[in-house]
C-alpha cells in the first residue's frame, strides 16, 4: 500500500512552495572581438570568435534572383 498524506496541504503552502520554481533568463556577455551579446561558452553567432580565436568563418551571401 503507497502512503498518503494524513492532512490535505493549504493553498498557501502549496503556493510558497512552487514561487520558487520559475526560469531565468539567460545570462548574456558581451563578445570580446565585436561587442555583440552571446551566450557564454559558445561561439559568437556575429563574428564567429571563441576564447580569442575565429573559429566560424562568416561570409556575406549574396543573393540573387532566379530567373
Amino acid at each position: 500500500m503507497a502512503a498518503e498524506p494524513k492532512r490535505r496541504h493549504s493553498k498557501a503552502r502549496k503556493r510558497t512552495r512552487r514561487a520558487s520554481i520559475k526560469l531565468e533568463p539567460n545570462q548574456l556577455i558581451k563578445c570580446t572581438s565585436c561587442g555583440e551579446l552571446k551566450l557564454s561558452h559558445i561561439v559568437c553567432a556575429a563574428c564567429g570568435m571563441y576564447n580569442d580565436k575565429q573559429v566560424i568563418t562568416k561570409t556575406k551571401a549574396k543573393i540573387t534572383r532566379a530567373e
